[in-house]
């Protein structure tokens, strides 16, 4: 599923929160929604920001997680934790609710996963989840209630779904201890065709160009720099869809510093797209699978997106997107056992498969770095 930046707030009473996922320095989570004075920007301040794509738990990995006492996921994505636990935020695509064990687990088509995943996303470094996807509705609203519960109580921000139209209508902000404030946005094209209830279409974000602009447009009065995510696109495909491209344009023609897709299960390329304005728009099509059961060998391929935003001198754009960098990840497995979500550059069997997964993703953008 594919997800762009747009970067939506959460947002409540006065309260800030220091993740203690990361490095006691790394960021402050507030849910104010008061208006920022521009004129308090912070000048030649940097922060770093990672996305990865779909956590899409089939019922043959969280078999595999089974222990004695629930599900341990962690020991299959540590090999990863350093590189997650290292930016100022991190994004994940929760792409599956985690209703738990109480609601009954489901992999595919409707899935309902164990809420041990999410202390492992926190454990890894993961910041906040997205939340809007096709799956979203795969289990009613119950689900959601219980998924967003919990993400509540281990102190994970997210957005995109939501239990009422007051949170829906708030948006997302990170105030980091940098100086930069980050609103982050989540929608999807859709929902496997399950309508959201009566009266309840607050329960996840779909894309529409009238809400879109006016969530950016809230955005950007209370945070420095506006992250899209966007969940669509066609499956399996490398390359963006026609459709994919305009929502990108508006996001640039709007002004959000990066759009992250996700959905199409595969990796398509990243480029920089120019906004009517003259601005510069980070673009990723799709992060492909970062953790999933899926078998067929280019949906093993994801990676982690990382990138920098920096203050400028320039009012008309005064924070921009910089110094991308992709390291590419790879979803191993014995069958349906030992999953493990590793390095792709680790693993000298697939270097030709890594070396042309990385002509793939810069093609549009030859400035584009791998860690390795």
């Amino acid at each position: 599923m594919i997800g762009f930046f747009i970067i939506f707030s959460i947002s409540g009473c006065d309260l800030s929160i220091t993740d203690h996922a990361k490095d006691p320095g790394k960021l402050h989570a507030s849910s104010s929604v008061n208006v920022k004075d521009k004129k308090q920007r912070h000048f030649n301040k940097e922060i770093t920001i990672s996305a990865i794509g779909d956590i899409l738990i089939h019922s043959r990995v969280y078999r595999d997680a089974k222990t004695e006492d629930g599900y341990e996921f962690f020991p299959m994505m540590d090999e990863v934790r350093s590189q997650l636990s290292s930016s100022t935020i991190t994004i994940a695509n929760q792409e599956t609710m985690i209703g738990g064990v109480e609601l009954g687990l489901s992999g595919y088509p409707q899935f309902n996963s164990p809420t041990s995943i999410g202390d492992t996303l926190k454990e890894l470094g993961v910041d906040v989840v997205t939340l809007a996807n096709n799956h979203t509705l795969d289990r009613g609203l119950e689900a959601i209630d219980r998924s967003i519960k919990y993400w509540d109580k281990i102190g994970m921000k997210h957005t995109g779904a939501y239990t009422n139209k007051e949170a829906s209508e708030k948006i997302l902000t990170y105030h980091t201890e940098e100086g930069i404030s980050v609103a982050i946005l989540s929608y999807t094209y859709g929902t496997n065709g399950i309508p959201s209830p009566d009266g309840k279409n607050y329960v996840v974000n779909r894309i529409n160009y009238q809400k879109m602009a006016s969530d950016i447009g809230k955005a950007k009065k209370q945070a420095d720099s506006v992250l899209l995510n966007l969940h669509v696109g066609k499956e399996y495909q490398p390359y963006p869809s026609d459709y994919q491209k305009q929502l990108a344009r508006f996001g640039a023609d709007h002004g959000v510093d990066a759009v992250i897709g996700h959905h199409p299960h595969v990796l398509q390329p990243l480029e920089w797209v120019e906004g009517k304005n003259g601005n510069k728009t980070l673009v990723i099509y799709s992060l492909g699978n970062f953790f999933s059961g899926q078998n067929p060998f280019q949906t093993r391929i994801g990676g982690i997106l990382t990138f920098s935003l920096k203050t400028t001198n320039d009012e008309a754009d005064p924070i921009v997107a910089a110094n991308p960098t992709f390291e590419i990840t790879f979803v191993k497995s014995d069958g349906e056992h030992r999953y493990e979500v590793v390095p792709m550059h680790k693993i000298s069997r697939l270097s030709q498969e890594y070396e042309n997964k990385k002509k793939h993703l810069s093609q549009w953008m030859p400035d584009l770095q791998f860690v390795e």
